[in-house]
């Protein structure tokens, strides 16, 4: 008996990892090569293919296609219907397969909201939002949250989600950050 559950509508190829406590709901499909961490959920008609890799406690919603070159790092949220891409220019009748395809990063703890679209070859930094519907065309800072078409940024977002609104410290859980030459962060305490 394994430690993580596929629901009997769904299909797991060979030569996946899948860690404990993960889940893959409903008319799924995971291909080959793919290693998915602990504690993941996957929902309604996800599919995964080759040789990707998600890290721990990743949320995907329904209707989400992970496609090779993709790398989701710890708690990335992917939302409903939210599109991965991973070839700039693609032609049916020229396919250039798995040697042509732009890598696309997704850090720690980013968010991409419902129907939004990841133009491949950008990198989401670590606890960035991107919102519903936007469309991102090029990397995402640490800590943005950007919106519209193409996706420009509108802000700042704590790790916890909370949206600062010019704020350096969260009116919800208390964290607070610094600007610094264009990088936003986090300043832990006694720095």
């Amino acid at each position: 008996m394994s430690d993580y559950f596929v629901h009997e509508s769904s299909y797991v190829d060979d030569d996946v990892r899948i860690g404990a406590g993960t889940k893959i709901w409903h008319f799924s499909h995971v291909q080959s090569h793919v290693v998915i961490g602990e504690k993941c959920s996957f929902g309604q008609n996800v599919n995964i293919s080759s040789h990707v890799k998600i890290g721990n406690g990743v949320k995907v919603q329904n209707n989400v296609s992970i496609y090779e070159g993709v790398e989701l790092e710890d708690y990335v949220f992917c939302g409903p219907s939210m599109v991965f891409t991973n070839d700039i220019n693609p032609r049916a009748k020229y396919p250039k397969g798995s040697a042509g395809y732009k890598k696309t990063l997704l850090k720690e703890g980013a968010t991409v909201g419902a129907n939004a679209t990841i133009v491949c070859g950008h990198t989401i930094g670590k606890w960035a939002m991107v919102a519903a519907g936007a469309v991102v065309t090029k990397d995402v800072p640490d800590y943005a949250l950007v919106a519209g078409v193409p996706a420009r940024q509108i802000g700042w977002v704590c790790e916890c989600g909370e949206i600062l609104h010019g704020a350096k410290k969260c009116e919800a859980c208390g964290r607070i950050y610094e600007e610094d030459g264009g990088v936003f962060r986090e300043v832990k305490e006694g720095e």
